[in-house]
């Protein structure tokens, strides 16, 4: 009886009054019994004491979005619900509207961005070459600010969702003595888009299109309350959606390491095995090797 109970309150949660609203507007309104069902904080994380950890290391990967595995983080390109919203759009709404305020320019959180940065690297503004031709015929007027060219020659081009082809993360493995297990925890997340200047030209080859720019890091443990909110399409029961943060930490995403932390200044796997994609693939798999190899051996007698 408990467990049905259990089972009947998690599938009411997840229809978020899809079956009991009157009007259309009334789905995705939770009512007064969902609320005092649903835990609206994500599950805190415990505290590590640097004392129980026996071995860490940082890692950075690259989750690929033309993975299948992975289209939870990229579908849909456009917010059809409040439910049903890409990654990228809860983050940008939650950056500019203030609620997620640690944003830097690298994975090692020393620079600090503002909105203002961040709108910088989204957008690009050229003037087409029927306005660049008006221009030219009365310079001088235009440069005075006695003429202003109107809005129709402008082009502007912004990175929206659909731009998003990658996700970087930086994280650490570690092993906890205390409860005897190798664990994850996730410190940084950054969309990967073409360069928005690269966009904004006419004919952009899929090689320029390839060449991936990090827009930003966010410190994850600061956007965890945003990311709990939002829900990612679940596949196998629409019914019971998981949020970004579950699908996050749960690590159900497919990645590819990119670097570790090492001696070498924590160089990239690409810049010691240049052009040789199958070699760091490879090399990839031997850095993963070598962390879960490190749980197995704490095992062997």
């Amino acid at each position: 009886m408990g467990l049905f109970l259990c089972l009947l309150s998690t599938s009411v949660f997840a229809q978020s009054n899809l079956l009991n609203a009157k009007k259309p507007e009334d789905i995705g309104k939770k009512t007064a019994a969902q609320d005092s069902l649903d835990n609206d904080t994500p599950l805190p994380y415990g505290y590590v004491g640097d004392r129980d950890i026996l071995f860490s290391k940082k890692v950075w990967e690259r989750i690929d979005l033309n993975q299948r595995i992975n289209f939870p983080l990229y579908f849909p390109v456009e917010d059809l619900t409040p439910d049903r919203r890409p990654l990228y759009n809860v983050l940008m709404e939650a950056v500019k509207g203030g609620t997620i305020s640690e944003v830097f320019g690298d994975s090692y959180f020393n620079t600090k961005l503002t909105v203002k940065d961040i709108e910088a690297k989204l957008q690009s503004v050229r003037i087409s070459d029927e306005g660049i031709n008006m221009m030219n015929e009365d310079l001088v007027a235009y440069q005075s600010g006695a003429k202003v060219l109107p809005e129709q020659y402008t082009i502007k081009t912004t990175i929206d969702a659909d731009a998003i082809t990658a996700y970087d993360i930086v994280g650490v493995w570690y092993f906890d003595k205390r409860q005897g297990e190798l664990k994850y925890r996730i410190l940084g997340i950054s969309p990967l888009a073409p360069d928005v200047n690269v966009l904004a030209q006419d004919n952009v080859t899929e090689e320029q299109k390839a060449e991936l720019n990090g827009l930003f890091w966010i410190y994850y443990p600061s956007a965890r309350d945003v990311l709990h909110k939002a829900s990612a399409f679940n596949e196998k029961n629409s019914a019971i959606p998981i949020n970004f943060d579950h699908l996050l930490n749960a690590r159900r995403f497919s990645a590819t390491i990119t670097k570790e932390e090492n001696v070498y200044g924590d160089r990239d796997i690409q810049d010691y095995l240049k052009d040789q994609s199958q070699m760091q693939l490879l090399e990839a798999e031997r850095v993963k090797e070598k962390i879960r190899n490190f749980e197995q051996d704490m095992w062997n007698y």
